[in-house]
């Protein structure tokens, strides 16, 4: 007798169920869980983490992911704006930037503005500069192209309705159109800033004092230092959870909001 269309996606859902078993079973009796707890959950060997040195890097790294986004943000908009400009050199200027800085990886512009640029112009400068500039404007390659879309997603009734009030074309865009395109990629910047607190991790390459260091910086040091193997690394990963999860449930309320406003 052949199966209805339901009891055959019973018994797939069935042996899928009990492929996902017997794998998950093998790997729990294949694991060393004696060597995985020396080395990996020996949350006894961080005492000196706490509360002290894993708060500072908390607080660094929610800093470094702030100002970055600030100057991300700021410099997203002008890119998005010249990129809708009808001077061809803004489009220009702008589509070369954001290329550019889309296409090679962020450990590169942490390196040129942490020593190529005070090398070649003979100064130093601090930390915090080195790292908002840097996630800044990689970022801002970024969040252009995202306030872009939300710009050219505005209904152009919008600026011609504006615009048969009197009002000049620049405060249209200021008062009308771009209050509206943010509240379309308020999701993607969400996850922007998400990617931001994820990359200040590159501030390993700068020479740091204690007091600048980030969360996967003291995760890295506390692997030698501590005796603890990878749990310094496993604990610091938690604190970026800590931050990351809440961003993205913020990111998915965007989103059905937005959906909701589109119904």
């Amino acid at each position: 007798m052949a199966m209805t269309a339901r009891q055959r996606a019973k018994t797939s859902l069935n042996v899928q169920a009990g492929i996902f078993v017997v794998a998950l079973a093998a790997v729990v009796l294949a694991v060393d869980w004696k060597t995985v707890s020396e080395n990996v959950f020996n949350f006894a060997k961080l005492g000196p983490m706490f509360p002290g040195i894993i708060l500072v890097g908390l607080k660094n790294t929610l800093i470094y992911t702030a100002m970055a986004f600030v100057v991300g943000l700021s410099g997203g908009l002008l890119l998005a704006l010249m990129k809708l400009s009808s001077f061809p050199l803004y489009r220009w200027i702008a589509t070369g930037y954001i290329e550019f800085f889309r296409g090679i990886p962020a450990l590169l512009v942490f390196i040129a503005f942490g020593y190529g640029v005070p090398l070649a112009f003979g100064f130093t400068w601090d930390v915090n500069v080195v790292v908002t500039l840097s996630l800044g404007i990689v970022a801002s390659a970024y969040i252009a192209e995202t306030l872009r879309a939300g710009l050219q997603a505005v209904p152009k009734g919008q600026m011609e309705a504006a615009r048969s009030l009197g009002m000049p074309h620049w405060r249209s865009m200021v008062t009308i159109v771009i209050p509206q395109a943010f509240k379309i990629v308020l999701p993607p910047l969400t996850n922007e800033v998400i990617l931001l607190t994820k990359d200040s991790s590159l501030i390993y390459v700068l020479g740091l004092t204690a007091s600048q260091y980030e969360l996967t910086k003291f995760g890295r040091d506390g692997i030698s230092s501590l005796g603890a193997g990878l749990t310094p690394l496993l604990v610091a990963g938690a604190f970026y959870l800590v931050v990351t999860i809440p961003l993205s449930l913020l990111a998915r309320k965007f989103e059905s909001r937005a959906a909701r406003t589109k119904r």
